[in-house]
């Protein structure tokens, strides 16, 4: 069996702002991007990558969602606690020096972590905790 990781999913409550960021900062490709009564879907990817995206969606959109729980999202959000994910690139330092000029929230600069990896955290405009690892 080959199973790949095709998609994954992040919250955004700013479409312009998290298309600013994932585009314009950390040089993503925009393969799609889908209005929907008012609301925005926008997907995103590493240019030599076709095959693995990100999705930048409204929070809490489902239907099956209550009004309580789409309002702890939303505070979720806004301590950066609901969402985040790992990337990694082969030259960290230029990755941060463009992430750091662009005027983010810089969590964690590049450290060399006792597990064994070098990395550092940025917030993304939502909120979301991204890191970012050296490769190879």
């Amino acid at each position: 069996m080959n199973i790949t990781i095709h998609s994954s999913f992040l919250a955004h409550n700013d479409p312009d702002a998290a298309l600013a960021f994932y585009r314009d900062t950390l040089g993503f490709e925009v393969r799609k991007d889908v209005g929907y009564e008012g609301l925005r879907w926008i997907t995103v990817g590493p240019p030599d990558q076709p095959a693995t995206s990100i999705v930048l969606h409204p929070p809490a959109v489902d239907p099956g969602i209550t009004d309580d729980e789409r309002k702890t999202i939303v505070e979720m959000m806004a301590k950066g606690t609901y969402g985040g994910i790992l990337l990694a690139t082969k030259d960290l330092d230029g990755v941060f020096e463009k992430v750091q000029a662009a005027d983010t929230d810089i969590v964690q600069e590049p450290t060399d972590q006792p597990y064994g990896v070098r990395d550092f955290a940025v917030r993304d405009p939502a909120g979301n905790l991204i890191r970012i690892q050296q490769q190879g």
